[in-house]
């Protein structure tokens, strides 16, 4: 085997070894986010202590003096940051699928393209 074919044959199996790992990692993304989604459920909420982050007393209104909030608004204020933790839950999960997805997607083809041409080296 002379140098050049030695080259060659390293960057086939370089890249298909490449491309096959892309293509795992894409899996196990896929798998990790359908085990938080449907079995682990909590795996991914973030959990925020009350007192850290509690919800303003009073408000101040546009001549810059303070008015308490009345109970109503403060459990707006709560249900506004529990629709907010939701809806950023939901665009992480969405994010995750995007970039396993794209793994996939890219890894497959660089996978494929490279081992097939190994197969057809062997071949002949």
């Amino acid at each position: 085997m002379d140098r050049k074919e030695l080259i060659r044959t390293l960057y086939l199996y370089l890249f298909s070894l490449i491309g096959l790992v892309v293509v795992v990692m894409g899996l196990v993304q896929l798998v990790d986010l359908g085990l938080k989604v449907f079995v682990f459920k909590k795996a991914d909420q973030v959990l925020i202590y009350p007192e850290r982050f509690p919800v303003p007393a009073v408000k101040t209104l546009p001549d810059q003096t303070t008015e308490e909030l009345t109970l109503e608004e403060q459990e707006k204020i709560q249900k506004e940051q529990l629709e907010y933790q939701t809806k950023q839950r939901e665009a992480d999960r969405e994010r995750n699928a995007a970039n396993a997805l794209a793994m996939i997607l890219v890894g497959t083809p660089l996978f494929l393209y490279h081992w097939k041409i190994i197969q057809k080296d062997k071949k002949s």
